[in-house]
């Protein structure tokens, strides 16, 4: 990101407005359709297509795009999953290792591992030799790999009889087991991440997040924090920052448009620009009208409940041209004044078009701040009502 700020800098320099929009635009679709395959793997039963679904938001059940689940092995071919919201992110639901058709000896190749980005084994009980055996081969192929240590919520209530019961003590043990049994089977200093699929606020699913960060490179990060469900509040303020970063990237295409010497055509530019920005943070927060159905499905929190602690018009709505005129008028009292001096300051050569591109530079710049701030609080709201939090924290 920075080097390319430098870049569009440096051409402004020379005043060439369309190559530095060419290269805000070229830079803005890589990072949208840059693709990261994420392998999700492991013994048969190990609870992969659960945690397939909770990555991307879907209950087992209620929904058709849902990976099946069940007690037994469900899953005998290799499955992609899209996310519904990043088609450029993929879930790959891998069919147990060791079974007959997929033997651990074939199994990378089978599964066609080159085009994965990293393997999450996962296990719900103990980690086994077919899965070390799988590590091992991954990290021969120069891949990375993560162990998940699955369906922790039922081993914390199997626990909760007992007189002494200490959930922090029930994680602690099963990550020093896990951990112990790696070692023993010859993995050096393995990470092992506790997961409850229902309840992925819970454990370390934030950890987990945080550790694939450091490992992927920049566009394939930003593809992976959008995709991700809003587990916590931490989650919901490294969207806003990354959403904030790309601001003066939406402002200078906006900017460019209102260089253009015909009157109306950077009004038009602009809506176009901010409907882009503008569903960008709808769908990442999670605040579109399909999301928030999906998480009422999952947490049991009646649609309108969640509905009813979000402010932003923005939010659980149908991003529109006329939907976005209303918002600026709303916000601010001196957009026509705004707009007609951006399109009278077009017509006055040299002079003008630095005027105008600094004023629909800033008109642009502050809208945005003010909406992915007021959406980012709407996202907290609503995290805070799913989960049973005191909306009013």
């Amino acid at each position: 990101m920075e080097d390319l700020i430098a870049g569009v800098k440096e051409i402004m320099k020379n005043n060439d407005v369309t190559a530095a929009a060419a290269k805000i635009k070229e830079y803005l679709e890589k990072e949208r359709n840059t693709p990261l395959n994420i392998a999700i793997t492991g013994e048969s039963g190990a609870g992969k297509s659960s945690f397939v679904n909770a990555f991307r938001g879907i209950t087992d059940e209620d929904d058709e795009r849902a990976a099946p689940t069940g007690v037994t092995e469900t899953t005998s071919e290799v499955t992609a999953y899209p996310h519904q919201n990043y088609p450029n992110v993929t879930l790959w639901d891998l069919p147990g290792i060791g079974t007959t058709k997929f033997p651990a000896k074939e199994y990378l190749e089978l599964v066609g591992f080159e085009k994965f980005d990293f393997f999450i084994i996962i296990s719900d009980t103990r980690f086994r030799e077919n899965d070390v055996k799988l590590a091992q081969e991954i990290q021969r192929m120069e891949k990375k790999f993560y162990f998940v240590r699955s369906k922790i919520d039922n081993d914390i209530n199997a626990e909760r009889r007992k007189r002494d019961f200490s959930k922090e003590g029930v994680l602690t043990k099963i990550k020093e087991n896990c951990i112990h049994g790696l070692t023993q089977l010859g993995i050096k200093s393995p990470q092992v991440f506790l997961v409850s699929t229902f309840e992925l606020h819970l454990c370390d699913f934030y950890l987990l997040h945080e550790t694939l960060e450091r490992d992927l490179d920049e566009l394939k990060k930003y593809a992976l924090l959008s995709a991700m469900p809003n587990i916590d509040l931490e989650i919901i303020s490294k969207k806003k920052e990354a959403f904030k970063h790309r601001i003066p990237l939406f402002a200078t295409l906006c900017a460019a448009g209102a260089a253009v010497p015909f009157p109306g055509l950077s009004s038009d530019t602009d809506l176009a620009v901010l409907a882009v920005a503008v569903k960008d943070y709808v769908l990442g927060f999670g605040l579109d009208i399909p999301s928030l159905k999906r998480l009422s499905s999952s947490t049991g929190v009646p649609y309108n409940d969640l509905c009813a602690v979000i402010n932003s018009p923005l939010a659980a709505a149908e991003i529109t041209s006329e939907l976005l005129l209303k918002v600026i008028i709303a916000q601010s009292s001196d957009t026509t004044e705004l707009t007609t001096a951006e399109e009278v300051f077009t017509l006055i050569p040299i002079i003008g078009m630095p005027v105008a591109m600094g004023i629909s530079f800033t008109r642009i710049y502050k809208f945005l701040n003010v909406n992915l701030s007021q959406l980012t609080e709407d996202a907290r709201r609503v995290f805070r009502r799913a989960v049973g939090i005191n909306t009013s924290v």
